[in-house]
Order: C-alpha cells, then sequence, then structure tokens
C-alpha cells in the first residue's frame, strides 16, 4: 500500500492501535528517530509510544482509533497525518 492509499485508508476510517503503531514506526526510522513503545506505561489496555522527544497514549491494540483522537495523537508526536 502507497503512501497515498495509507493516507486515503486513515481520512476515510479509524484505524486499529496496532496499525497506527507499525505506520509510526516506519515514520521514525523514515525521519531517523527514536521509537519505543512502553505497554506497561499505560493503564489497563493503553501504552505509551515515544517518537523522537514526544510521545502519545495509545489505547487498546485491537480497537479502532477514531479520525479526531488519531489527529490528536499525531499532534503530539508531531506528525502530520499525511506523512503516515
Amino acid at each position: 500500500m502507497g503512501i497515498a492509499n495509507r493516507t486515503e485508508v486513515f481520512d476515510n476510517r479509524a484505524v486499529k492501535g496496532s496499525e497506527f503503531l507499525r505506520t509510526a514506526n516506519a515514520v521514525a526510522r523514515r525521519n531517523k528517530l527514536a521509537y519505543r513503545w512502553a505497554p506497561e506505561r499505560g493503564s489497563g489496555s493503553h501504552g505509551t509510544l515515544y517518537v523522537g522527544g514526544r510521545f502519545t497514549v495509545v489505547k487498546d491494540l485491537k480497537k479502532e482509533i477514531g479520525p479526531g483522537l488519531l489527529s490528536d495523537m499525531c499532534k503530539q508526536l508531531g506528525v502530520r497525518k499525511e506523512d503516515l
């Protein structure tokens, strides 16, 4: 799936937490940023994702992230949705 297709997918439907992590990892590698997923740094099914010097909380990896929350998470990481 190309970047243009991936952006369309993120704009038109909710994304699962696991898909967000995979994509954030690819963005971090592309931009030579540190990437760390810390499932222990959250309560219940939540965990903390660190990209570079920024972080966001990701809810259950099996559940979908709505477009509003996805937008907020990207802002917290300093990543544009288009870069995903």
